[in-house]
């Protein structure tokens, strides 16, 4: 997609890019400078674009899962056992749950995966991991639903003091 150089070589280009583009996910704008915003927004509109397409392209099913039973301040629930040779142990208490999970059809999991290059997994204030994919999908892409197109916008800020870089905020419309 990207098709300027801004001045730099191909990996950093591109680092600069993925980290923009997942800012712009993760916060819904992001400030830089023009000819990044102008990048951005080529990459960030065809990342909406696909989610749009594939965000009701999954089925649901039904899983057992076992997990380890917690008491009441989340600490696991431990039990005496025996062994055949009279020493006592104790093991971690489980419990076998259904879970219905979300499985993607091949389509949706193909433009998931293509995401995957220009989005890096992220930290939030709190320090909880956050995958912006899944947020395209999950919050992004229904609040555009209508829309074919004109996810973003450019708003030029004017000249940055130090160097007279011309900036502006991408932000979701």
């Amino acid at each position: 997609m990207p098709n300027r150089k801004m001045g730099r070589a191909s990996d950093q280009r591109t680092a600069i890019l993925k980290n923009l583009v997942t800012t712009m996910i993760i916060n819904g704008k992001v400030e830089t400078t023009v000819a990044r915003a102008k990048e951005v927004s080529a990459i960030v509109e065809g990342l909406v674009a696909s989610a749009v397409k594939e965000k009701d392209n999954f089925t649901t099913k039904d899983i057992t899962v076992s997990a380890a039973k917690l008491d009441g301040k989340g600490k696991k629930v431990l039990k005496t056992k025996t062994s055949k040779s009279g020493a006592t142990y104790e093991v971690v208490d489980r419990e076998v749950k259904t879970k219905t999970v979300q499985v993607d059809d091949p389509s949706r999991l193909a433009a998931r995966k293509a995401m995957t290059k220009w989005l890096i997994k992220s930290h939030d204030s709190e320090g909880y991991v956050i995958n912006p994919t899944n947020k395209l999908f999950d919050e992004i892409a229904p609040r555009y639903a209508g829309r074919t197109g004109g996810y973003t916008r450019i708003i030029r800020l004017g000249a940055r003091r130090g160097d007279g870089s011309e900036m502006a905020i991408l932000e979701f419309v």
